[in-house]
């Protein structure tokens, strides 16, 4: 018998391993996982990790202190509304007490989300019966934490404000019911 003639091809029309799609679109996904990669791996050596905070033991036991300020504000039934134009760059307020008395100066602290550079602090002086206006330069478009709390940092009232979704915020001393036992 004799041999089957097998179809072999001549020599040179099978074209080279990279003038074929099949090579490059195999490897295109490991190139961009690479590419991906440094990029992440630049932006991780470059950026500053702004949400880490150095002294986080500390901060973590001054939580205590922070909920006994957040207390003696409900004890006097403390409450404040704020509210921002960015029309005119004025910040207005009001601080209530349960007993009517005067509040006295008051720290304001605007945290932004992200960026500590962008933190505001401003000291208010209201007025006899609570309110308050001060100019403050554009608030970024952001979610801010709200911290007001008296000069002698005797009570707190703290919330979160996104602005502009929410043109002014309520703060209330109301702390929550302890979990039934």
């Amino acid at each position: 018998m004799g041999r089957s003639m097998t179809m072999m091809p001549a020599a040179g029309t099978v074209a080279p391993w990279w003038k074929h799609r099949w090579p490059w679109l195999l490897m295109m996904g490991p190139a961009l996982a690479v590419v991906g990669g440094g990029y992440t791996g630049w932006l991780a050596f470059t950026r500053e990790d702004a949400l880490v905070v150095g002294d986080y033991y500390k901060q973590g036991r001054a939580i205590n202190q922070d909920l006994r300020r957040d207390h003696a504000a409900a004890a006097l039934g403390m409450s404040a509304t704020i509210a921002y134009d960015a029309t005119t760059g004025m910040l207005a307020g009001r601080v209530v007490r349960n007993d009517r008395e005067p509040v006295g100066s008051l720290l304001l602290h605007l945290s932004h989300a992200t960026l500590p550079e962008k933190d505001i602090k401003v000291m208010l002086r209201p007025n006899a019966d609570g309110s308050f206006v001060t100019a403050l330069p554009m608030l970024e478009r952001s979610r801010w934490t709200v911290l007001l709390e008296s000069e002698q940092r005797d009570w707190r009232l703290a919330g979160t404000w996104i602005w502009p979704a929410q043109h002014g915020v309520t703060l209330r001393a109301d702390l929550p019911e302890p979990a039934p036992q």
